[in-house]
């Protein structure tokens, strides 16, 4: 028919180039994917915020908890004191671990106390004069040997924490060798706030931190040894000899089945000469003031570490001095 032609002209001339409908459709595509990452971007930055709210609240709960913790732990201690203030010993049941136990619905608990006082005071190696003390130094190399390290780090040690900038001889260390590490440091010539300070000394090195660790502490000059709680070794450091490292489960057992303090400061006499008794009698007593609480405490999946230094004075109250999120 005459007038189907034009229409079919005018048709096909009002559709779109092939190339304009391609281009089209991929600007629909890119718009659909921009929108598709703007919504995961603000998924995810929402997912991020809920949880950043949710750690925060957790954190805050585990100090709270941590606090608790520290409550129950002074009011363990102030009764031990009561019941026998010349004494300080496990089998009072201070060093009985907690938990775990529920503390609120999905919040566990599990705490221990550990008398700081059976572990070696490095602050005592050198005298507030500035001198080194040789009863424990020498108590200080003699657990290292014991321990299979080299005596040499007392010196080291002793130059870290004295006044001088002299090096100690035969082994020792001060600025002249420290400003040669990388990257260079000093030494800070006071006393320690904590025994990870041995990974300063130059090559000492991790594997005999985690040796000695259990057995040094960093307290205040002048805290002494408590026998009572002493670790074997560091018992034996004081004596010079192994008689009680000797045999670790048979003092746990005579620990556990005494009445009071073992050793007492008589039976440990008894093991050491009149030589050495005169010299490390000073360095002992039978009570201690310092003890570390681990907390272990789990929120849902969550799992914190903290660690309080607590201080228990004369008259019984005990009030932390310390809080770390790292044992040492």
């Amino acid at each position: 028919m005459p007038g189907t032609t034009p229409r079919r002209l005018r048709l096909r001339d009002c559709s779109p180039p092939r190339a304009q409908r391609g281009v089209a459709l991929l600007v629909a595509i890119l718009l659909v994917a921009l929108g598709t990452i703007l919504a995961a971007a603000i998924a995810y930055e929402n997912a991020m915020t809920f949880r950043r709210g949710a750690a925060t609240y957790a954190f805050d709960q585990a100090l709270l908890v941590q606090q608790g913790a520290e409550a129950l732990a002074a009011y363990g201690l102030r009764l031990a004191q009561q019941a026998d203030p010349q004494h300080t010993y496990a089998s009072e049941g201070w060093a009985q671990p907690v938990g775990p136990v529920e503390v609120v619905p999905g919040v566990m608990l599990a705490a221990q106390l550990e008398d700081m006082q059976a572990r070696f005071n490095l602050n005592n190696l050198v005298q507030q004069d500035g001198t080194p003390d040789p009863v424990q130094v020498a108590a200080f190399q003699q657990l290292l040997m014991m321990l299979g390290l080299e005596p040499k780090w007392a010196g080291y040690m002793v130059d870290w924490i004295d006044r001088d900038i002299v090096p100690s001889v035969p082994d020792g260390a001060e600025d002249s060798v420290y400003m040669g590490q990388t990257p260079p440091y000093r030494t800070p010539n006071r006393y320690i706030t904590n025994a990870s300070e041995l990974l300063a000394l130059p090559g000492f090195g991790r594997d005999r931190y985690v040796a000695l660790a259990p057995y040094v502490t960093a307290l205040p000059y002048g805290v002494k040894l408590n026998v009572c709680t002493a670790k074997a070794l560091v018992l034996d450091a004081f004596l010079g000899h192994g008689d009680f490292s000797s045999d670790v489960q048979g003092l746990a057992k005579n620990r556990a089945a005494a009445a009071g303090c073992f050793p007492a400061l008589s039976d440990y006499q008894a093991a050491a000469d009149s030589a050495t008794w005169s010299k490390i009698s000073t360095k002992l007593q039978m009570t201690s003031s310092y003890f570390r609480l681990t907390s272990l405490i789990t929120i849902g999946s969550t799992e914190f570490n903290l660690y309080s230094l607590l201080l228990q004075d004369p008259t019984g109250q005990v009030r932390p001095i310390l809080r770390s999120y790292t044992a040492d």
